[in-house]
């Protein structure tokens, strides 16, 4: 009987190191899959919020492609908001400078679900064979109009495009 007991075999389980190195791999694997799903969780709240800025920008470029670019009763006479009030910006040097927050959409609306956003607008005047240089006001029939949506004071996209003045 005591030669049995000093041969003894692992023939039906595993021994305490095989469970033990069993049980540090499936933890690795679990510790591994609970960070990349952190990541992808970071990754997809980012991308949230950069679509949620592209919606923005293109609420404002497409309020701009309905806007004459100089004022239709005063012309060029005045470069800025002729009108204190949004409903009233007749045309898209209205919006040069404004800051809209929480943001505005294409019919003026202002979209209160996104409050952590704004849209900072600006129209500048531009050279018309160099349309990255700034001309003075009126002086050119090329207006560049820059759109900047920013979440919690933080830029996070930016767009601009060029319109004609007439």
């Amino acid at each position: 009987m005591v030669g049995k007991m000093q041969n003894t075999k692992y023939e039906h389980g595993f021994s305490l190191i095989e469970v033990l190195i069993a049980t540090i791999l499936v933890g690795l694997v679990v510790a591994s899959l609970i960070a990349a799903s952190g990541s992808f969780t970071k990754a997809s709240g980012a991308g949230m919020n950069l679509s949620t800025a592209e919606f923005l920008l293109e609420q404002v470029r497409e309020l701009a492609a309905l806007l004459p670019v100089v004022d239709p009763d005063t012309d060029t006479s005045i470069f800025g908001p002729e009108e204190s009030v949004l409903a009233d910006y007749d045309d898209l040097d209205d919006f040069d400078g404004v800051i809209f927050s929480p943001p505005i959409s294409a019919d003026r609306q202002i979209l209160n679900d996104f409050s952590e956003f704004s849209q900072h607008i600006t129209v500048e005047n531009v050279d018309g064979s160099n349309f990255g240089q700034v001309v003075g006001d009126h002086s050119s029939y090329f207006v560049r109009i820059t759109v900047d949506v920013s979440l919690n004071s933080k830029r996070i996209s930016s767009v601009s495009w060029i319109r004609a003045r007439y």
